[in-house]
């Protein structure tokens, strides 16, 4: 679907006619954010109503089946990107998407709101969350020739893929296992219209949802992209910005939505897990259809890994400090992050 409609965008009269050829493009930005808005919405709608009516935590659902949902553009850019044979789009999308969804998304959800913080169960995931990123920057490190990560790059082999997938298999068990010990039961007060339906009309309604937002955002990314294309901005910079952030819209809106709809600590546990599946799911089932591996370029170890550990560290830090909430002033803190590691990207 992305291939004919880059092929459409590309049609478009940008020679004999450009004010109209970019008239289409910001109208299809702007109908896929509308869409995508709703269908975020919706997903967070029936993702607390699951969560309350199981007597689950906020943050596990956030963390699990939120995340599996807003994550899946950035597996399917990654993964197509992989084939292809763009390992820098691949990797850069889910390193960028990291960078995005801690510094820019929590923290433009805290300046909505303070977000709930619940320690024990943030601490938990959190430290899954930090020692992803760390075990991304491993497996990529060329370990038989560690001085040259930073002239000639690395990789991150196949079979590190096929690894992180079953770690991802068991991160989603030992959730699931938590969670039964962290029955967090709320009042339903909020969603009465929503007492009498079945359960299973629930979960259906959420999958719906999740496929619409998937499907809003592969709306979007082409669009996006040749945006950045026609601005001659480096195809390096879009994979670990632009895309990053094209594919991070779900988890944005859901972020906000959730912040809005006093439900913070789902916005909280959906970041965290996007963190999670970024490098587990997204690194590792691009990697998985790869034999040759992930290429990773030296850019990688100058700026990026950098980049994206400095902002998880300022997360934990966060967490450290704060009390109950993340509050305002740590929201102004991880955006001037997220501008701080972007502007980096750019420079260096």
């Amino acid at each position: 679907m992305e291939h004919q409609l880059q092929n459409f965008i590309a049609g478009l009269p940008w020679q004999s006619m450009p004010w109209a050829a970019w008239a289409v493009l910001l109208g299809m930005i702007a109908g896929s954010l509308m869409l995508l808005g709703y269908a975020a919405d919706w997903l967070v709608k029936e993702a607390v109503v699951l969560s309350e009516r199981s007597g689950l935590s906020k943050v596990v659902i956030g963390a699990t089946i939120v995340s599996l949902g807003t994550t899946m553009p950035e597996v399917a850019v990654s993964v197509l990107a992989a084939i292809g044979g763009s390992s820098e789009l691949a990797m850069g999308n889910a390193v960028g998407s990291i960078i995005c969804d801690t510094g820019l998304i929590l923290g433009i959800a805290c300046l909505i709101a303070p977000l709930p913080l619940h320690r024990n169960i943030v601490n938990r995931q959190g430290w899954v969350q930090f020692a992803s990123g760390l075990l991304l920057v491993a497996v990529s490190w060329p370990l038989a020739a560690a001085s040259t990560a930073f002239s000639e790059g690395g990789r991150m082999p196949q079979v590190a893929g096929f690894v992180m997938l079953g770690l991802l298999v068991l991160y989603i068990w030992q959730s699931i296992r938590w969670a039964r010990l962290d029955r967090d039961p709320v009042s339903l007060e909020e969603f009465e219209e929503d007492e009498n339906r079945p359960t299973g009309i629930v979960v259906v309604k959420l999958l719906l949802a999740v496929a619409l937002v998937v499907l809003s955002s592969h709306l979007l990314i082409p669009a996006v992209r040749e945006a950045a294309v026609r601005l001659s901005v480096p195809e390096g910079i879009i994979a670990a910005t632009l895309v990053a952030f094209g594919t991070s819209l779900p988890e944005l809106v859901t972020a906000v939505t959730a912040a809005r709809r006093g439900h913070g600590d789902l916005a909280v546990g959906n970041v965290v897990g996007a963190d999670i599946l970024n490098v587990l799911f997204v690194a590792g089932a691009a990697a998985a259809v790869t034999p040759a591996g992930l290429e990773v370029s030296p850019q990688f170890f100058r700026v990026l890994f950098p980049s994206m550990l400095f902002v998880l560290l300022v997360f934990r830090i966060g967490i450290f400090v704060s009390g109950d909430h993340l509050n305002r002033v740590f929201g102004v803190v991880l955006l001037l992050t997220y501008v701080a590691a972007t502007t980096a990207s750019y420079l260096l």
